[in-house]
C-alpha cells in the first residue's frame, strides 16, 4: 500500500478576523485563515493546487466552498468541493455535500449531507460506448 505525501500548507497570506463579516463571493490564492464569517461562495484561484482554507472554530461560511485543501474546525453551510485534501477537526460542522479526494475526520466532526469521493476533478466516463441498437445480445444486458 502506498504512503500519502505529507501535506505542507502554503503560508497564510490572508486573515479574516473574528467579528468580521464579508457578504459576497470571495476568491483567494495561497492560504486563507477564517475566524470571521463569509456569506457567499468562497473559492481558490484556478490553477492554485496548493491553496488552503483554514476555518477556525469561530469561523463560518454560508455558501459553497471550492478549495483544493481545507482544514475545517468551524462551520460550512453549503457544499464543499476539495480536489486534494480535507481535514475535519473535532468542532467541524458541514451542512451540505462534501466532495473530497482525501479526507481525515476527527471524533466529534459532523457532516450533515452526503460524502462524495472524487478521484480527480474530471468527471468519470463510462467504458460503454452505447449504440442506437441498445445493449449487446439478449436486449437486457445479460449474455
Amino acid at each position: 500500500m502506498g504512503r500519502w505525501k505529507r501535506f505542507r500548507a502554503p503560508k497564510i497570506a490572508t486573515v479574516i478576523g473574528k467579528g468580521t463579516c464579508i457578504e459576497g463571493d470571495l476568491s483567494f490564492s495561497g492560504g486563507l485563515h477564517l475566524d470571521g464569517r463569509v456569506k457567499g461562495n468562497l473559492s481558490a484561484d484556478d490553477g492554485d493546487e496548493r491553496a488552503v482554507l483554514v476555518v477556525s472554530d469561530m469561523g463560518l461560511v454560508e455558501g459553497d466552498v471550492r478549495v483544493p485543501n481545507v482544514i475545517l474546525n468551524g462551520k460550512v453551510i453549503g457544499d464543499l468541493f476539495s480536489s486534494e485534501r480535507v481535514e475535519l477537526a473535532s468542532n467541524a460542522r458541514v451542512t451540505g455535500t462534501l466532495h473530497y479526494k482525501l479526507m481525515e475526520m476527527a471524533i466529534g466532526a459532523e457532516v450533515n449531507g452526503q460524502l462524495v469521493y472524487s478521484e480527480s476533478k474530471e468527471p468519470r466516463m463510462l467504458d460503454y460506448q452505447g449504440g442506437e441498437d441498445g445493449p449487446p445480445e439478449g436486449g437486457d444486458g445479460s449474455r
